[in-house]
């Protein structure tokens, strides 16, 4: 059943998220307000010149790409300059919001190639962790990516085919492929190193060094259906990483999954353990 922004506002108030979801819209989107502070813009910058000096050595190359054709580091983003931009490049465009919203407009968001993107920034104590996305993970981390074709296709179909999980209770098994790839996935593509690609990764100080250089993280080829079948880990570093070839090979396989099939036959079964995977 469909929340309505009225009902979604109060659970959030009483749930204590940190955005203001008594102005959304009919499609949970808020303007994104471009009024912020000298101190806002600071933590921006500071959060950028930290973050940037890792995914020069350790992000995946389109990522780094996608920032530089972009613009994403000097001040907080514009949501409208950005978009256009991104219209060029693959069709995409931002849409503001005041944090998490519910599945059903995320979806329908993705499908039309809106990506969602928080209107508030973490505070300066909040550097190294928060709990709620804020525009920093979500610009920072997930809007670079949407700049290459083979990634910003996937995101599109993640968000058409997502519209009817729901009806046979494969949400939560649908939101692991989201998990593993559009947030914490690792890319080797054949004779390179090992990159990294994902949000989660892309913000995260510690967790981005740890996926990629440290013996002790969890890599495992990528299998959508093993992806589907894994759970994960919200407040601590992930137990496995999958590790993708290309974005193509990404695309093409939610292309040519069956997502229900895959759902109807695993959605009654436990997860399965990242660890022993």
């Amino acid at each position: 059943m469909e929340i309505s922004v009225k009902d979604y506002a109060r659970e959030c108030a009483e749930r204590g998220l940190r955005g203001d979801y008594s102005v959304c819209r009919a499609d949970f989107t808020v303007e994104q307000g471009y009024d912020y502070s000298d101190d806002q813009q600071e933590v921006w910058r500071i959060l950028c010149d930290r973050q940037t000096k890792l995914t020069r050595r350790l992000a995946h190359r389109s990522y780094l790409e996608g920032v530089e054709a972009l613009g994403l580091l000097d001040r907080i983003p514009d949501f409208h300059e950005v978009s256009n931009k991104l219209r060029r490049l693959t069709g995409w465009e931002i849409v503001g919001v005041p944090g998490l919203i519910p599945n059903a407009p995320f979806f329908e968001h993705l499908a039309n190639r809106r990506f969602p993107v928080t209107n508030w920034l973490r505070k300066r104590e909040e550097l190294d962790y928060i709990v709620e996305p804020d525009m920093f993970h979500d610009f920072f981390g997930h809007v670079p990516a949407l700049s290459q074709p083979a990634f910003a296709d996937f995101m599109q179909m993640y968000g058409d085919k997502g519209q009817s999980v729901g009806e046979i209770g494969g949400e939560d098994m649908f939101g692991r492929l989201y998990w593993y790839t559009a947030e914490f996935a690792l890319m080797q593509e054949p004779g390179q190193p090992l990159k990294a690609f994902g949000a989660g990764l892309m913000s995260s100080f510690s967790e981005l060094q740890f996926a990629v250089e440290s013996k002790d993280a969890h890599r495992v080829p990528f299998d959508l259906e093993t992806v589907m079948r894994t759970g994960y880990e919200i407040d601590k570093f992930q137990r496995a990483y999958f590790v993708l070839p290309s974005f193509e090979a990404l695309r093409s396989g939610l292309q040519t999954a069956d997502i229900r099939s895959i759902i109807k036959r695993w959605k009654d079964a436990p997860p399965l353990d990242p660890a022993t995977i």
